[in-house]
């Protein structure tokens, strides 16, 4: 159920509500814990496909007369293509039109997981087959907003479900 910015999942029970913190709720098994303010109230989540791998992200925008920019965008991606990093990195840079020679990155780590950054991207991969992408196309935040918002990313293990 969503009301205004809390989301509340039932089938957690207090696990999480992340998002009456600042959070950014539950995205395709995954918690965000931290969404800076200035991502905007406007909040949308999309599913989509692109060479073998889905999508599903949500989008967090402002609307100033009648603009809407994106803010932020969380995506998590899921298929059989994503073997490892390199791979995720070689479909992004394919997805997004980089030269991956040129493409600026820097190492990241995100816990246990491995991936890239630069001061609007971050992205990782969970496990093979699953990866997590964070992106700050305007200029309404920063590079530590997006490290802070990708750092807070998790997987989240659901408890049994019981008959």
């Amino acid at each position: 159920m969503v009301i205004g910015r809390l989301v509340l999942v039932a089938a957690l029970g207090s696990v999480l509500a992340v998002a009456a913190s600042g959070g950014g709720g539950l995205l395709d098994g995954f918690a965000i814990r931290h969404v800076p303010v200035r991502a905007g109230e406007e909040v949308s989540d999309f599913r989509y496909e692109w060479e073998d791998v889905r999508f599903v992200s949500r989008v967090w925008e402002t609307s100033r007369e009648n603009v809407t920019q994106v803010n932020l965008k969380v995506a998590i991606l899921r298929g059989p293509r994503l073997t490892s990093l390199a791979a995720l990195r070689e479909f992004l840079a394919a997805y997004h039109e980089q030269d991956p020679t040129t493409w600026p990155l820097n190492h990241f780590q995100n816990g246990r997981y491995h991936g890239y950054i630069n001061d609007s991207e971050a992205f990782w991969l969970t496990t093979p087959g699953v990866a997590v992408t964070i992106r700050t196309p305007s200029s309404a935040l920063t590079p530590s907003d997006l490290r802070t918002t990708a750092l807070s990313i998790q997987p989240v293990v659901l408890p049994p479900t019981h008959p």
